[in-house]
């Protein structure tokens, strides 16, 4: 056998592995893993906030649980720098 075609077997081999071992989560639980902060339950009882929002309180300015900040929950909708300027416009 070729060596080039060793290769390519060990290649696809090797892909065909990461993309099953990537996936176990999806195959026995039937779902993604919930990583974002603002969803997930087991994060917010531990009461872990993301940078954005713990920099957002310590600036005195509203969490992003606050919908008249211009978030909607999701902190990574929310833009420290965006209205840290809208901030200092005024």
């Amino acid at each position: 056998m070729p060596a080039w075609l060793v290769v390519i077997l060990f290649a696809i081999g090797a892909v065909a592995l990461f993309v099953v071992g990537m996936s176990i989560t999806i195959i026995f639980k039937g779902h993604f893993i919930d990583s974002e902060i603002s969803t997930n339950k087991n994060m917010q009882k531990l009461g872990i906030k993301c940078a954005v929002q713990e920099t957002r309180e310590d600036m005195g300015m509203a969490d992003c649980s606050d919908d008249a900040a211009g978030c909607s929950g999701n902190c990574s909708a929310c833009d420290i720098e965006h209205s840290a300027k809208a901030n200092n416009d005024k």
